[in-house]
């Protein structure tokens, strides 16, 4: 496992670019939100420099009004599409000025990574100096979301692009697709000229997912204005336990800081409200596990994803339902031909083990729901999580996702999308010092 980490820690210093990473060469050459501060958790264990560095340039895109970017364009690059010139960030009036960037978010993790890197830290007093100087503007960010993003006051944060969830072209979207009559667009793909087109979303996929973003440039990018008007509403399951889950770390870090009551007060407030519709809402009693609600059409989507297992990892099912989440997991998703945990139900129709998010395995799930079944005390199996993860990546290399299909792995190379990844890299070493 030594080697396996010395590599780990090569493909991150390799993707480190001065002040920031990128999540991997050529495929993805900017800062991405959500890969940042997992990627932090991966530094933490042997360059706490690098990992505050990290998250202070994250933090520096900030919006004025607590609004973090999923993409930060630090440099120009033609190698990606849709670029700063397509995304127009500035037409919000708070955008960042000193940043180009998108207008849209990821799932906010922050919070949790500043806890994770407290955990890791050999330096608990220097790391928490630390945590000191950039906890506010992570408050900010969740004071955004329940401000912005809750049309209905119920504590469930909307994401209003697919792009926001980080599962890009899950299968779960398929049925929001049909109800959209988006244009076609004529643009060049550049993810298609570094990996294989089989392997990414299509052209008309592609299409939608333009079109969300010119409905939002066309209303300066106004949540207010999105709520009432975009296409794509959607309560995620995933989004909504990482900031839950933010939450709680934030709470946890204002405590050991001292002198926070108010904004401890104020984030038991947001949980409270959260969980509570959370399981009123997005828990399927048939199905056994959480789905995502569409806000736009008023009607639960009832697929089964990896995302429906993330709330483990946020403490919000209690141990009945947490139970029956296991249950499913083990019967869909953990047969012996399988690893843990396919990104869709591998018995739908619609999974495609090769696909992006519609049925490979992803490192940065697997280390969510690693963590979330340890919680639960299901130990045996967040283990089988973890030996499945470290196995895939001992056979295949560090990619950005991999088949779910063990036989696939026995014959050539089963990892896809972009190779010397970040994330997987950096969780992996984490996994191993767990």
């Amino acid at each position: 496992m030594k080697e396996l980490q010395k590599k780990a820690r090569e493909v991150l210093n390799n993707n480190w670019k001065d002040r920031f990473s990128i999540p991997c060469a050529n495929l993805y050459p900017f800062q991405w939100f959500w890969d940042s501060g997992l990627i932090a958790i991966g530094f933490a264990h042997f360059d706490m420099q690098k990992a505050e560095a990290e998250i202070n340039t994250l933090l520096d895109a900030q919006w004025g009004n607590g609004f973090i970017p999923h993409i930060i364009f630090h440099t120009e690059s033609d190698s990606y599409f849709p670029g700063p010139d397509f995304h127009c960030s500035n037409l919000h009036p708070e955008a960042s000025k000193k940043y180009k960037s998108t207008g849209m978010t990821q799932p906010p993790v922050t919070g949790f990574v500043l806890e994770n890197l407290y955990r890791i830290s050999s330096d608990k007093k220097a790391t928490l100096k630390f945590i000191e100087t950039v906890i506010d503007k992570v408050y900010f960010n969740h004071e955004y979301f329940y401000k912005n993003r809750d049309p209905q006051d119920e504590g469930l944060i909307y994401i209003y692009h697919n792009w926001e969830s980080g599962t890009d072209n899950s299968p779960i979207w398929d049925d929001i697709w049909k109800t959209m009559n988006s244009p076609e667009y004529t643009f060049e793909r550049r993810d298609t000229t570094h990996v294989d087109a089989s392997e990414r979303p299509s052209k008309r996929e592609y299409d939608h997912y333009l079109y969300i973003i010119e409905i939002a440039k066309e209303n300066n990018y106004s949540d207010e204005k999105i709520a009432e008007l975009s296409p794509f509403l959607v309560q995620d399951p995933l989004f909504n336990s990482v900031l839950i889950k933010s939450n709680e770390s934030l709470i946890a870090l204002y405590k050991l800081m001292g002198n926070n009551e108010d904004k401890i007060a104020q984030l038991q407030k947001w949980q409270t409200k959260s969980i509570k519709s959370f399981n009123d809402k997005l828990f399927d009693e048939e199905l056994g596990a959480y789905i995502h609600y569409d806000l736009r059409n008023e009607k639960p989507i009832r697929y089964i994803s990896s995302s429906s297992f993330s709330p483990w990892f946020a403490n919000i099912p209690n141990k009945e339902r947490a139970a029956s989440m296991v249950k499913v997991m083990l019967d869909k998703f953990g047969g012996e031909h399988q690893y843990l945990c396919a990104s869709f139900d591998p018995t739908s129709e619609r999974f495609s083990p090769k696909k992006y998010w519609r049925g490979p395995v992803w490192i940065n799930l697997n280390w969510i729901l690693y963590n979330g079944l340890k919680q639960y005390g299901y130990n045996d199996i967040a283990e089988r999580v973890k030996q499945d993860t470290i196995s895939i990546i001992e056979k295949n290399g560090f990619y950005e996702y991999f088949d779910s299909r063990k036989e696939i792995h026995e014959h050539g190379n089963a990892g896809y999308g972009g190779n010397n990844f970040s994330w997987s890299a950096a969780l992996l070493i984490d996994l191993l010092n767990s």
